[in-house]
């Protein structure tokens, strides 16, 4: 019973949007949410949070490296983000000596924060829907027929284009990004500014950042302080620079004020952020394809590569180290796909879906259009042809691409080429840069002997999944050389190619052959993967022919359908600055269970266990519990709150996300979703979903009270009790 009638309400908020569903665009919120968000609680004027013509709380939301977000939290250039976020940074400057991820990280001075390569932070300078220009380019295009439409480099081209006839500058360090929406039916232009001297201020030690690690990744409730603190630096001019001892701190233009007013059941809060992808445009056999595939693989293939790393990391602390970010990296989508394949199918999110289409459908009908449904039928078929070649297609991207490192051996392709001209002065340059790629792969695979291990596992794996007709081509060689013998095959590897061993590689550089090469295993495996991934690519290019056109035309009809009928309409996901807005509220997952809707500190000791890494806390963290030494951030009752969940729709991307509270100050920072709400990436359920977030007290208690960090307090802008 309690089933159906949970199928019964999704159907309802999948074709009814909800308030607080939606990855809305900054540009549409006068016109589609300002209302909606005041009647919810918003205390400031629309134009605070987001103004084209002049600052607002957009200004001061960055996004994090590639794939997070971060918020701007002194004048100073200082951002929070989460701990899993910088957590490849953090190790990037840990050692066996220097154990960061394990003890922490705080710099007592800006001379000790700690420049992080390869870390960018990324501001949002303008935003704008050129959908009209974008439209009569395309008219103009060659081929107007073809997928130029959803072509970064020719879009890159149409922006260059609108600034030069719009006479827009664009600024030193900035760049443009042109993105298409809603399947290519409206495009927005973003104009970005990147800084690349980027220093790590402050990390928690991960029995804090990371407390309740695989365990409690994806579930609620949660007790993490799943944050940290970087600082972006530029020239004495605030230009975006490479890493320079004469960088200084940037002076920003706009950063957010911190409350320590606390929140209530109910109360409105709205978030800020990149989210990733998402797929709410899906037919259901998409769905079920999604299922079947990717998710499938993901859940299997990863969990007994997690297993293996998880023993050797335990083993040895050099090679947890290594390892650590790898591993968390696998953890977190291989229990997310786990959660969105539960619940897909407890939801009842086919039905829903199915209820969906045929909503469109009957709408168009009733309008004597058939546009459609062909769309539709086309998808249907398109999905049925590709089905294999994607199921093949992740399995190789899972069990070789992902689950082996030691795949990303270096190119041998100049050298081959040079040895076979015969060309002295080609193979010493050839020889030269492969000297220096192998130099960067050795120090990427320390641990040979887990990497071999892994990889047999991978082996394994794959032949259980794929039938020995479809298999790459290696197997070919493997059946005959070595008796189908996969991990004879392996040991091969390892024995006997030049990048097998740093004695292999140096022997063979001293006196390059073009033999070894054409005959080293490695070389061969690596090759057979990039065909295998090739053909299936080609393969699903032709299956998806037609693809991309139905799903603009299906996804056209659905947002033609909405308007028609007064509903407010967003795009799916693209990493690109959205807003999301909600409640504080608690949750009922299933009958008898009640969720609160905030964590304390209590929950910490509570959930101690020194015999689980997952589960230890400090021995300073507890002496702080015992003697409620909490300063100016415990609640009024004394408790010192560690996170709270929100209502909001967010996804990967948002992970680092500022929390406002109605009058735009910030309450908190986002970090992960519930394993219930997992199906939200293709279906939003407002009862079951919710976003995690670390409560801003808790962030500033462990700054202050433990890490003894009272100097980058002092920076910030806090108001409240």
């Amino acid at each position: 019973m309690k089933r159906h009638l949970l199928t019964a309400l999704f159907l309802t908020t999948l074709l009814t949007a909800r308030a607080d569903e939606g990855m809305w665009m900054l540009t549409d919120l006068k016109t589609q949410n300002a209302a909606a968000m005041q009647e919810m609680g918003l205390l400031i004027p629309i134009e605070s949070v987001y103004n084209p013509d002049s600052l607002s709380l957009k200004d001061a939301v960055v996004q994090f490296g590639g794939g997070c977000t971060g918020e701007v939290i002194s004048s100073e250039g200082l951002v929070l983000t989460n701990h899993h976020c910088g957590y490849r940074y953090i190790q990037q400057h840990s050692s066996v000596k220097h154990d960061y991820l394990t003890e922490g990280f705080v710099a007592q001075a800006r001379n000790e924060e700690l420049p992080c390569k390869g870390l960018t932070v990324t501001f949002i300078d303008r935003i704008m829907d050129i959908t009209p220009f974008v439209q009569e380019q395309l008219k103009r295009d060659p081929d107007p027929q073809g997928t130029n439409y959803l072509s970064p480099a020719y879009l890159k081209q149409v922006a260059e284009r609108f600034v030069q006839a719009e006479g827009i500058e664009v600024g030193r360090g900035c760049s443009l990004e042109l993105k298409p929406f809603y399947g290519g039916n409206r495009y927005y232009l973003f104009i970005k500014k990147t800084y690349r001297d980027i220093r790590m201020v402050l990390a928690p030690p991960s029995s804090i950042g990371k407390f309740g690690a695989d365990t409690d990744n994806w579930m609620w409730p949660r007790h993490t302080g799943d944050f940290c603190l970087f600082r972006i630096y530029a020239t004495p001019t605030g230009e975006p620079a490479d890493y320079s001892v004469v960088n200084m701190p940037l002076r920003v233009k706009q950063h957010l004020r911190i409350s320590l007013n606390g929140y209530s059941e109910g109360d409105f809060a709205f978030v800020m952020g990149f989210p990733g992808r998402n797929w709410r445009y899906m037919i259901s056999d998409e769905v079920k394809e999604r299922m079947e595939t990717t998710n499938f693989m993901r859940i299997h293939v990863r969990d007994a590569r997690q297993q293996l790393l998880q023993k050797e990391m335990q083993a040895d602390a050099a090679t947890r180290i290594h390892y650590a970010a790898v591993y968390a990296q696998s953890a977190n989508y291989w229990k997310n796909a786990l959660g969105m394949n539960e619940g897909l199918v407890s939801l009842d999110v086919f039905d829903a879906k199915r209820a969906q289409e045929q909503e469109l459908l009957q709408w168009e009908a009733s309008r004597g259009d058939t546009t459609c449904a062909s769309a539709y039928r086309t998808i249907e078929d398109i999905v049925a042809h590709r089905r294999p070649m994607l199921y093949h297609q992740q399995l190789i991207q899972e069990a070789f691409v992902t689950g082996m490192d030691f795949m990303r051996i270096p190119s041998t392709e100049s050298l081959a080429a040079a040895l076979k001209e015969k060309n002295a002065k080609r193979i010493r340059r050839a020889t030269d840069s492969l000297r220096l790629a192998a130099d960067r792969y050795f120090q990427s695979v320390p641990f040979p002997k887990v990497e071999s291990d892994v990889a047999k596992e991978m082996m394994r794996l794959y032949t259980g999944y794929m039938p020995a007709e479809q298999r790459i081509s290696i197997f070919q060689t493997i059946d005959k050389r070595f008796k189908g013998d996969t991990d004879k095959f392996i040991d091969a590897c390892f024995e006997h190619s030049i990048f097998g061993s740093r004695a292999n590689f140096d022997k063979f550089i001293n006196q390059p052959s073009l033999h070894q090469l054409e005959d080293d295993w490695m070389i061969l495996f690596k090759a057979s993967i990039n065909d295998g991934l090739a053909q299936t690519t080609r393969d699903m290019q032709e299956a998806n022919h037609n693809y991309n056109r139905a799903h603009q035309t299906w996804v056209k009809g659905m947002i033609d359908m909405q308007q028609a009928q007064g509903r407010p309409i967003y795009p799916d996901a693209n990493l690109t600055l959205r807003l999301t807005y909600g409640q504080i509220l608690p949750y009922s997952p299933t009958d008898g269970i009640e969720y609160e809707h905030y964590t304390t500190l209590r929950g910490v000791i509570e959930k101690e266990d020194s015999t689980n890494f997952e589960f230890v806390v400090p021995d300073k963290l507890k002496q702080l519990y015992r003697t409620k030494d909490y300063g100016r951030y415990a609640m009024p009752d004394g408790e010192m709150p560690v996170c709270f969940v929100i209502n909001t729709d967010q996804t990967g991307g948002n992970s680092g996300s500022p929390v406002f509270n109605a009058r735009g100050e910030l309450i908190g920072t986002g970090f992960d979703r519930n394993f219930e709400g997992l199906t939200g990436d293709i279906a939003f359920h407002p009862t079951l979903q919710r976003a995690s977030c670390v409560d801003i007290r808790y962030t500033l208690f462990i700054i202050e009270k433990y890490a003894g960090a009272r100097h980058i307090i002092d920076e910030l802008d806090i108001v409240g009790e």
